[in-house]
């Protein structure tokens, strides 16, 4: 009997995710330039040509990943935002769950490298670039505007708190970067270091 439609899509999405994540390691580690489809098939232990019927390029790999890396992490910043706790507790959440997912999964913490190299490179596509200019200022201006908000009622230190926004994020794409190199010796500051520059 024949794979129904479900199955096939369920095989099909599978196998995209398997590419994004295969790709993910090696654009994190070699970088765009460096890194060809050839090895993207072999890490991933497929065909080139069954990467190719997923996607066109290398580039368009990267710049679904780019994509979705924009999108988790601004939509996690906007329920972060949206939820019934005090600019403290949110600033509390923010720091304690990145830490943890920086510490407990490398492929976020590759995400976040992903972005930084993406930033910096002159190979990037210029659509990935588009993305970069659009997306990267949500999350920063969310964190800013939990700041701003503990900042008026007194839970959150006094400052420009983009500045703070500012130090917050590259805090955290610091430490990713660490856990890229060091894998899972990688061993995330205590909650409380950080939250001593905001609280």
């Amino acid at each position: 009997m024949g794979r129904n439609k479900e199955t096939n899509q369920k095989i099909r999405d599978e196998r995209r995710e398997q590419i994004l994540s295969e790709s993910l390691l090696l654009f994190s580690t070699r970088g765009l330039a460096s890194t060809k489809i050839s090895d993207i098939a072999s890490t991933a232990g497929i065909s080139q040509g069954l990467v190719y019927h997923y996607f066109r390029s290398k580039e368009d790999i990267f710049i679904e990943l780019i994509r979705g890396a924009f999108e988790r992490l601004n939509s996690s910043c906007e329920i972060l935002s949206r939820m019934p706790l005090s600019p403290r507790e949110k600033i509390d959440i923010a720091v304690r769950g990145l830490l943890q997912d920086l510490e407990n999964n490398q492929e976020n913490a590759r995400y976040h490298l992903l972005m930084a190299q993406a930033m910096i490179s002159e190979t990037v596509p210029e659509e990935a670039k588009a993305i970069i200019r659009r997306e990267i200022a949500v999350s920063q201006e969310i964190i800013a505007a939990i700041l701003r908000d503990g900042q008026k009622e007194g839970s959150i230190k006094e400052g420009d708190a983009d500045e703070m926004a500012l130090v917050f994020w590259t805090s955290i794409n610091g430490l990713a970067i660490l856990k890229v190199v060091n894998g899972a010796e990688f061993k995330a500051p205590a909650p409380e270091i950080l939250l001593s520059m905001f609280l």
